[in-house]
């Protein structure tokens, strides 16, 4: 089974992270995700593609820390986190985000801090490609 951190450049399948996550325990009562998809209009320009860029071996470390604080701070009974490293194109997915808990105010209070903090902690970088040319966009938008 996949690790339940992870960047890679494939696509990934939410069905089958939301099972790997189901698998973990049945004290699950709840399962809160987030899908990140990249849009092909952003601040008054159209997008034809997204690329995104990381320092692999610290983004991986912080998101690991980031599911771990999760966990602990909501009382998750585990969590997942999968970003793709990539260009995409309008419509791809970008990242994906679960918390499970035991009752959903958990899941979906841990699944919203999850991919808030992502965006501020972890280096991950976008450019944007539009007909006008490419820009680095700001992480916290």
């Amino acid at each position: 089974m996949n690790e339940p951190v992870r960047i890679q450049e494939a696509d990934f399948s939410q069905d089958e992270e939301i099972a790997a996550l189901k698998a973990t325990s049945q004290r699950i009562g709840g399962i809160a995700t987030f899908l990140g998809c990249a849009r092909d209009f952003s601040e008054g320009r159209d997008v034809h593609e997204i690329s995104f860029e990381a320092y692999g071996s610290m983004a991986l470390a912080e998101m690991n820390k980031l599911r771990a604080a999760a966990i602990a701070r909501f009382s998750l009974i585990d969590a997942r986190i999968v970003h793709r490293v990539t260009t995409v194109g309008p419509g791809d997915n970008i990242v994906f985000i679960a918390a499970a808990a035991e009752h959903r105010a958990a899941a979906f209070d841990g699944c919203r801090w999850m991919i808030d903090e992502l965006k501020q902690r972890v280096p991950i970088w976008k450019k944007e490609i539009t007909p006008q040319g490419e820009s680095w966009v700001t992480p916290h938008p």
